[in-house]
């Protein structure tokens, strides 16, 4: 998979691009975000925001490596699959863009 492609992935299943990276945020707090890809030249990164505020690398894979599973459709080969609590952080954040977009929230 290509940046374009993940990117494309990322926004049909609730990540929002905040800051340049596609990002994830607390339901508590949906403007501030708490897991990022960070795309690079040849690798993507994916981080998760320690309480501290600072950004910690959880794995980096080389664009030619990661491909869509054909289950689901996640990337494979980037750990985002052995997250605890990604799936269900993705779903509430796809939930609150598409509710909020129907209630017409001016946020979105």
């Amino acid at each position: 998979m290509n940046k374009d492609e993940l990117t494309a992935w990322a926004s049909k299943n609730g990540w929002q691009v905040i800051a340049g990276c596609p990002s994830l945020t607390k339901p508590s707090s949906p403007k501030e975000p708490i897991v990022r890809m960070v795309f690079k030249a040849t690798v993507v990164s994916f981080e998760i925001r320690k309480p501290a505020g600072k950004w910690e690398k959880v794995s980096s894979q080389s664009y030619s490596k990661i491909h869509p599973d054909p289950d689901t459709g996640m990337p494979a080969g980037m750990g985002l699959e052995t997250t605890p609590g990604l799936t269900m952080l993705m779903q509430q954040n796809r939930d609150r863009l598409v509710f909020g977009a129907m209630k017409g929230d001016p946020q979105f």
